[in-house]
């Protein structure tokens, strides 16, 4: 007897229909998990990566015009006030060696007015300084990474700003940073509150 040609084409149909629904799901499962992100090391709001804790950050108030800082002490906002422009917030860190493997950052702060008002965010609030000797040069060139200052970036916080974006600015770090210098862009901001460092990509 033959084959029944009828019946072979009715197979046919019903197997590519079962392979287009399995490609399908199988699309599915991949594009959930790619979304779903991973959560190693604590990224936070910027992927995978280390997110400092802090818990672990001590603050100074710096003074630009005496190049010197206060003792640090426990804490992420400066209690003491920022006399002029660029006067800034020292927060030292205490970070893994391994940190340098990452090539982004990404940070975040508050700004405050005398009287303890949040101000929005906004570019020519403050600007970043990344440190690796705290007992060094702090604010590295006019523009640009310097020898102890591996990023250096205006605008945090605000519409120009890219350190403060989930995406981050690219470092190049040859070793762990010891602190970040938060500077006032202009006389009305007298308060920094460190909300966010997280090194990754």
């Amino acid at each position: 007897m033959g084959c029944n040609p009828i019946k072979i084409y009715r197979k046919e149909k019903v197997m590519k229909k079962i392979c287009a629904i399995l490609m399908a799901l199988v699309i599915l499962t991949f594009v959930g998990c790619a979304s779903s992100g991973g959560g190693g090391g604590g990224g936070g709001a910027s992927g995978e990566g280390y997110s400092v804790d802090l818990s672990t950050v001590k603050v100074a108030t710096w003074t630009r015009a005496t190049k010197k800082f206060t003792e640090p002490e426990a804490g992420v906002k400066n209690t003491i006030p920022f006399a002029v422009q660029y006067d800034g917030a020292l927060f030292v860190l205490d970070l893994p060696d391994d940190v340098t493997s990452y090539a982004r950052v990404t940070i975040n702060v508050k700004c405050f007015n005398a009287d303890g008002g949040e101000l929005a965010p906004s570019d020519g609030n403050a600007m970043v300084v990344l440190i690796y000797d705290i007992n060094g040069d702090l604010e590295g060139p006019e523009m640009g990474a310097g020898k102890n200052t591996p990023l250096k970036e205006f605008n945090l916080g605000g519409f120009s700003g890219q350190v403060s974006t989930e995406r981050g600015s690219r470092v190049n770090l040859n070793q762990k940073p010891g602190g970040v210098l938060i500077q006032a862009s202009n006389g009305g901001v007298k308060y920094i509150e460190l909300t966010e460092i997280t090194f990754h990509g």
